[in-house]
């Protein structure tokens, strides 16, 4: 995978999430009210909630935001009635796309998402089509600009806690982890003061594709922003090396 940069591909979502902070927040502030209603409002009880406030605050997601997310869910939870629905299916050039969405309308979800695969030249697969080529882990990059300890000292904090795997790049540093061990991991960085520029559990594809010609590259963006623009989509996870 040499070549890849998580961290570039980082630094432009981010750039992409300043001019739609309040779609972003929303998105994630979903995600509280279901693990709110899941497991209750107290973090230091429930893991799940305490992974999406850390994920909320890698988005610089307000953490007066966050408490009023968490209040408003858990003064509201019988409202709650979303849930989580995935989608594969194949991008240009046999691209494998994963799309996690979060809906109240399973019908209007499915109906957007199949349009966007249409519209760039793709189509929705069968259930499992395209997820035995990603593997499911924790993921915690961090900017080499925010860290000035030694790479050492990182992995050694990183291995301690559990974490599978540490990998460094140009620009930043990788720790993956089982998804069982993400939390465990994290919060040893967390206590050790290690800024995050990502922290959350992911789909890593296995392989890499390349594309090459123009309208391969044109109806793949065209596919990912109209994913993005959705508001019951969550997560798109694809393996085209960028």
């Amino acid at each position: 995978m040499s070549g890849h940069s998580k961290f570039a591909n980082i630094k432009h979502k981010k750039e992409k999430n300043d001019a739609v902070k309040g779609k972003i927040f929303t998105k994630l502030g979903r995600e509280i009210a279901v693990a709110v209603k899941e497991g209750g409002a107290d973090p230091n009880s429930n893991n799940k909630l305490k992974d999406i406030i850390a994920k909320a605050k890698s988005n610089n997601m307000p953490n007066d935001t966050i408490d009023r997310s968490i209040k408003k869910a858990a003064g509201d939870a019988n409202s709650v009635n979303y849930e989580f629905v995935t989608y594969e299916g194949y991008g240009p050039n046999g691209t494998a796309i994963i799309v996690e969405a979060l809906t109240d309308n399973k019908n209007r979800t499915a109906s957007n998402v199949r349009n966007a695969f249409t519209k760039g030249n793709g189509n929705v697969g069968t259930p499992g089509c395209v997820s035995f080529m990603f593997d499911r882990k924790g993921q915690i990059i961090i900017d080499k600009e925010e860290y000035d300890k030694e790479a050492d000292d990182l992995m050694m904090v990183a291995l301690e806690a559990g974490a599978s795997d540490f990998n460094e790049e140009e620009d930043s540093y990788e720790i993956l982890s089982e998804e069982d061990s993400f939390s465990a991991v994290r919060e040893a960085l967390e206590n050790a003061g290690i800024p995050m520029a990502q922290a959350e559990v992911t789909m890593i594809p296995q392989t890499w594709v390349e594309l090459t010609e123009e309208l391969d590259i044109k109806m793949m963006n065209r596919t990912l922003d109209l994913l993005d623009e959705d508001d019951d989509v969550q997560e798109v996870y694809h393996n085209w090396d960028e």
